[in-house]
């Protein structure tokens, strides 16, 4: 059984209260296409669960598979930053057929981020390492393709279809109670 490492902290992107009884973690790659398909199931389990969960996203850039993942992940994390992180996740896996850097600088100008800031900040990769920490906690915790997901710590293996993955976390919030 694989487990989360490090877990859920203060560094990472969290929507949903902190003291969830529930976490899903996902860790994603903005260009892939079975990231783009599990956003809405996401979306739509958070909407299910309310603030009995919390989501945290945890980037993992295929960069053989996908060439415009790191640069997404990067600005992502540029807009996170700025208080923004939610609004350019949203947009870049709605945006997953136009990642090229002159996109992701106009998303950012989109959610109020100053383009040349945007443009800088990607240029110079201030954000990669974040994006590599992400990466390596994610082959630690066992993460072998995307997207990958945690409930409460533990590595979900099965489907992610919005009915597999709502179960499992009804599942774990059962468990959970049981303790």
């Amino acid at each position: 059984m694989s487990r989360l490492t490090p877990p859920v902290n203060d560094r990472d992107h969290i929507l949903g209260p902190a003291d969830a009884p529930l976490t899903l973690v996902e860790y994603g790659d903005y260009e892939c296409p079975y990231c783009g398909t599990a956003y809405p199931i996401v979306e739509a389990v958070r909407s299910r669960m309310g603030d009995n969960m919390r989501f945290v996203f945890r980037h993992f850039p295929l960069t053989q598979l996908h060439p415009h993942a790191q640069h997404a992940a990067e600005m992502a994390e540029a807009a996170g930053e700025r208080g923004r992180f939610w609004q350019m996740h949203g947009m870049l896996h709605q945006n997953q057929h136009a990642l090229e850097d002159r996109d992701l600088i106009l998303y950012a100008a989109q959610i109020g981020i100053p383009p040349e800031w945007a443009a800088t900040a990607l240029h110079t990769h201030a954000f990669a390492p974040r994006v590599r920490e992400h990466f390596l906690s994610g082959v630690r915790s066992g993460a072998n393709g995307t997207p990958t997901f945690f409930i409460n710590g533990v590595r979900h293996d099965g489907g992610w279809d919005e009915r597999s993955l709502f179960a499992a976390v009804q599942n774990a919030a059962l468990v959970g109670s049981r303790r």
